[in-house]
């Protein structure tokens, strides 16, 4: 009887092993198939973010990219990545990627595009996980220039409090979101931090 329930034992922690070796062969089979899809999807998120949100340009900013010690960095995310935006060699702009980990729900990345002189050209939310129908409106609700008391563009942080309105900024926050609408602003005002004290590589 003792015999019969080694030998059990012993098949079952060879079927167990087997089992094992054929689930990580193939969730790394299953990751080796959907690195690249992902990554390329990735970098053209990222390019078609460029292209909004800079100034017009005829070079490639993603090969100049070049990265900066973040004003006021969360652990872990110690650099924003910018990229220069030059029109027949002239530099006409940065898109910087930024974040802010204070959303409602954690981290939230965004792309936004300055002038040379600091000016907020336009901007594009990369990753959140905000919660749908409110924080999610960022996207919209900071670029709407028919409504200037909510509206980020074509405005220089150096010229008004890039913060909202219920705590002595110029923005007014999203409608039952303030937690996500201090959230985007302060991964902008990042931004335009880090480009006013390191950025500017090409001037």
């Amino acid at each position: 009887m003792a015999k019969k329930l080694e030998s059990t034992f012993t098949n079952m922690v060879i079927v167990l092993t087997v089992i094992s070796l054929v689930a990580a062969y193939s969730l790394g089979s299953v990751y080796n198939i959907t690195k690249d899809p992902i990554e390329k999807a990735d970098l053209k998120k990222k390019l078609d973010a460029i292209s909004l949100v800079a100034p017009e340009f005829n070079n490639n900013p993603n090969a100049e990219m070049y990265k900066v010690a973040a004003v006021n960095p969360s652990p872990g995310l110690d650099s924003l990545e910018f990229y220069p935006a030059k029109k027949d060699g002239k530099l006409v702009g940065y898109a910087v990627k930024s974040y802010t980990m204070k959303g409602f729900s954690g981290l939230i990345e965004v792309m936004v595009g300055f002038k040379v002189d600091g000016t907020i050209n336009n901007y594009s939310v990369l990753k959140h996980a905000e919660t749908p129908g409110l924080g999610t409106k960022m996207g919209e609700w900071f670029n709407n220039t028919a409504k200037p008391k909510q509206c980020i563009i074509d405005k220089n942080p150096a010229n008004i409090k890039l913060k909202v309105s219920k705590d002595g900024g110029d923005i007014d926050a999203i409608t039952a979101a303030t937690i996500s609408s201090r959230a985007f602003l302060d991964a902008i005002d990042r931004a335009y931090k880090t480009l006013q004290e390191g950025g500017k590589k090409d001037e």
